[in-house]
């Protein structure tokens, strides 16, 4: 192997604005290109992401994305239905990409996603080692009903990269029986330079202050309508302050009727996907993660380097990213407690500034090198045992 680049491929749906995606492209960014040649393979080339992938890695797309697709109506509804079809196909025949599309053999094949395992087992190229990243938590009610399709996928591969501590051992509590490959707990690396170089940015039109501000995909697990109901509650009771969401989501239409409903037109806001979340982020007073799960939260390590003091539902890897009363508030993920440390951050301004005094040397707890060492190591090891 030394005498040549190791070739890995990443197999995901798309690009959408997520952690996953930016967990992708840090790996893309920071490991080592005179080791590694990477090939990305989307499904879909869609997503307000899917132009940021570095020059140095070849990315290759089964079908177009949505922002080419015909603005008429009629023609976009036929151009999803013959996509899909060939997306349908293709999976019967994976051959066919690995033969027409790739063109190549590539030594390590990783899957970045749980919607992505299959799309690396079922590659024809058998001999290629294979990597599954796994980001959920294994009790989560929205994989529930897949559950047993994942257990089933787990002793397939080569390797298995866990983005937290937590999410590793509840995968083993939840299954202690299952045959699993060899595994690592690698944690999501956090592009500190970049972010804090983004958030200087020109300052957006925020809302009136005091402001919490929540960056995620808007569903029913990240608990906005929870968020929403703290929030009206706290307006009636005479509480001035407004909350914005960066993201969107099938869950937006819900979010609307509620927000009509509640009377908090003005002071909930919306504001859809930005591609650049980092200057909203940096101009609001506070971060709020109101989720019921998360493994490790991206976007938690990116407000703490913003420095924001922070409200985050004490989930999956959450509580070892904050310390309670320190570097934010912990609460469990219900109405009651989200009001509660709302109420406590508009109201308790010494809390508010020894917490943005212990975040001022927060980035010290985040070392990269060694996450991406740490994947490197993967990569290399698996080669070698080929």
């Amino acid at each position: 192997m030394a005498s040549r680049k190791i070739k890995v491929l990443f197999r995901h749906r798309s690009m959408e604005m997520g952690g996953v995606e930016k967990v992708l492209l840090s790996l893309l960014n920071n490991l080592d290109r005179k080791k590694f040649d990477f090939t990305v393979l989307l499904s879909l080339d869609q997503g307000e992401l899917r132009n940021e992938i570095p020059a140095h890695v070849k990315k290759i797309s089964i079908a177009r994305g949505k922002e080419d697709f015909s603005k008429n109506p009629f023609v976009f509804k036929a151009q999803l239905v013959l996509r899909r079809l060939k997306l349908e196909f293709l999976k019967r025949f994976p051959q066919l990409t690995d033969r027409f599309l790739l063109k190549d053999k590539f030594d390590v094949e990783i899957a970045m996603d749980w919607r992505d395992f299959g799309k690396v087992l079922n590659s024809s190229n058998k001999k290629s080692r294979k990597i599954a990243w796994f980001h959920s938590e294994i009790n989560e009610k929205k994989i529930a009903v897949l559950v047993p399709q994942i257990i089933r996928q787990f002793p397939q591969f080569d390797h298995i990269v866990y983005c937290s501590d937590n999410i590793k051992k509840l995968m083993h509590r939840e299954h202690p029986g299952l045959q699993y490959p060899p595994e690592s707990v690698i944690i999501n690396a956090v592009a500190i330079e970049e972010i804090k170089q983004k958030a200087a940015g020109p300052r957006p039109e925020m809302p009136s202050a005091p402001v919490f501000i929540a960056v995620g995909r808007l569903h029913t697990r990240k608990g906005f309508h929870k968020l929403m109901e703290a929030h009206a509650r706290l307006i009636s009771e005479g509480f001035k302050h407004s909350v914005m969401i960066i993201g969107d989501g099938e869950e937006r239409a819900n979010l609307l009727q509620q927000q009509k409903k509640l009377g908090v037109e003005r002071t909930f806001l919306l504001a859809g996907n930005k591609m650049n979340p980092y200057p909203y982020i940096s101009s609001a007073n506070f971060f709020i993660l109101p989720s019921e799960s998360e493994a490790w939260p991206l976007v938690i390590a990116e407000a703490l380097i913003l420095q924001k003091p922070i409200i985050a539902t004490d989930t999956g890897d959450v509580g070892l990213m904050i310390e309670n009363r320190k570097t934010g508030l912990l609460i469990n993920c219900n109405t009651e407690e989200i009001y509660r440390a709302m109420k406590e951050f508009l109201t308790d301004e010494n809390l508010v500034l020894n917490i943005k005094q212990n975040l001022l040397a927060i980035e010290n707890q985040f070392d990269n090198q060694d996450i991406f060492n740490a994947v490197e190591q993967v990569l290399i090891n698996l080669t070698d045992k080929k």
